[in-house]
């Protein structure tokens, strides 16, 4: 069996769920699933600036309402509980767990406990952390010694 530690920001999408379940054709998959709630991180700014690249101006203008911190950890137990769901119908084990702090650390610790053949890093674009490759995925492949898939999300969750 294939394993795989899958590091979501949402819910999956169908069209989310369909793609990374399909990526290793008929081989079976296990599905090791992180999410982090969205913190109290400074980062704010940098997705309203990736919403108003993408234009999606109502969105960037909408960035303060959305629940941060504590507030946020219900929305995300959630999404991830609907996610795990998704890929378990899909026909994959699947197992997950939020991140509280330091993603790339619990990523790293999560890679080695389960002995991951990969991580697939599936998110919106983040322009501003791709740009200068502080996004997810371009930190991961220098701390988790297995490849790195980046994929983006087929569409809003």
């Amino acid at each position: 069996m294939f394993t795989s530690v899958l590091m979501i920001e949402k819910a999956l999408t169908s069209a989310d769920v369909e793609f990374v379940t399909t990526l290793h054709g008929d081989e079976e998959v296990s599905f090791h699933v992180l999410l982090q709630p969205r913190g109290d991180q400074a980062d704010r700014l940098l997705r309203a600036i990736d919403d108003v690249a993408m234009g999606e101006l109502d969105e960037a203008t909408r960035e303060g309402e959305v629940p941060e911190g504590d507030e946020a950890k219900g929305p995300a137990e959630q999404a991830l509980q609907v996610s795990l769901t998704a890929l378990r119908q899909a026909g994959s084990a699947a197992e997950g767990r939020l991140i509280e702090d330091h993603p790339l650390d619990a990523l790293k610790a999560l890679v080695d406990e389960v002995k991951a053949d990969e991580v697939i890093v599936l998110t919106d674009p983040h322009y501003v952390e791709e740009f200068f490759h502080r996004d997810w995925a371009s930190q991961a492949r220098h701390k988790v010694g297995v490849p790195v898939l980046k994929l983006f999300s087929h569409s809003k969750a």
